[in-house]
């Protein structure tokens, strides 16, 4: 049923296009995206969404290692982005965390971080230009115009900040695909991967007051989760969806084996839905995150603190700089994505 629901919607979508165009619909101007990612699967299914949706102009991708290195994220960057038809330039980043230490891969996608399928052959090279030095000038370049999606480890972010404050200021907004949300983590049992593996750049850019709307992982369960069907249809469609089914073969294995029926919950697709496609997001809640770094059982974890609600203990000031989305249209997530990475 639900790959019947996924067709039709594709070519109801299609019509919908068709009709705007005849109509003389004036299309929205594109708005500006940095993408910041340590690029497995999962960022590069939310690279393919970005590069075939009109309503964002990608400007550049910035890497981190994170899932996997620094260099095979990279490549992983550059191959989602060819195979979406994408020239957005390719730029390197953090080899090591907001302290200066080796950032150690953990991959769940397979040694390339792609599913070992032979995906990953960019014809074209990342920049010489570093990812800091590529988002600086790109924010002084269109001052209040330029949105961050951060689908990895905060640490290029953190470093930018650093280096320039001032110019980070001028950020439109950070889209942060990290934290448990209000639910559970599952780099420890409170705190999220891309969170916990570099808690002191989350944290600075928590304390940042910058301007940052989270995805966390709660909102990334239930209808939201992609299972057996949604994969064989993505099979199916080849193409596109399934350059994107191919790169979770190794995760699904996996999880089958460890008796999860091969659900995937894929995080950075669902954030990325929330960029391009405003109308999926149906909640969210004003407040302030805040990153535990100095708590053994605690360490990642972020608490938020909510704009509405009086704390008796709390003395600090609280920017409410942070946004947290509390509500996504789950049941059409699949549908949609696969409608988006399917059009001409």
């Amino acid at each position: 049923m639900k790959k019947l629901q996924a067709i039709l919607l594709v070519f109801v979508m299609g019509l919908g296009m068709l009709a705007g165009t005849a109509a003389g619909e004036a299309a929205a101007p594109a708005r500006k995206i940095i993408i910041d990612t340590d690029t497995g699967a999962d960022d590069a299914s939310a690279l393919i969404l970005a590069a075939k949706s009109p309503s964002v102009e990608i400007l550049g991708v910035t890497v981190l290692a994170g899932n996997v290195s620094l260099e095979q994220g990279a490549k992983n960057a550059l191959s989602a982005l060819e195979a979406a038809g994408c020239e957005a330039p390719v730029f390197r980043g953090s080899d090591t965390n907001y302290l200066g230490e080796a950032i150690e891969p953990f991959s769940v996608f397979g040694d390339d971080g792609m599913g070992d399928k032979g995906l990953v052959n960019p014809r074209k090279a990342p920049e010489e230009k570093g990812a800091v030095d590529f988002i600086l000038e790109t924010v002084k370049q269109y001052p209040g115009e330029v949105e961050i999606v951060a689908l990895g480890l905060a640490t290029n972010i953190a470093r930018a900040v650093d280096r320039d404050p001032e110019t980070m200021k001028l950020v439109k907004k950070i889209w942060s695909m990290a934290t448990a949300g209000l639910g559970a983590g599952n780099a420890t049992p409170v705190a999220e991967f891309n969170a916990y593996m570099d808690a002191p750049a989350y944290k600075r850019l928590m304390d940042s007051g910058l301007p940052v709307t989270v995805l966390g992982l709660d909102m990334c369960q239930g209808d939201a989760l992609w299972g057996r069907e949604e994969f064989d249809t993505l099979s199916a469609a080849a193409g596109l969806p399934a350059f994107v089914a191919d790169s979770f073969t190794v995760f699904r294995q996996d999880f089958t084996e460890g008796g999860f029926d091969g659900l995937v919950n894929n995080c950075d697709a669902v954030a990325m839905m929330c960029v391009v496609q405003e109308d999926f997001v149906t909640g969210t809640i004003r407040c302030q995150g805040s990153c535990i770094t100095d708590s053994e059982e605690a360490y990642g974890q972020v608490i938020y603190y909510l704009a509405d609600v009086g704390y008796d203990m709390v003395e600090k000031e609280l920017a409410y700089a942070t946004t947290l989305v509390s509500g996504i249209r789950a049941g059409e997530f699949f549908e949609r994505y696969l409608a988006a990475v399917s059009a001409e």
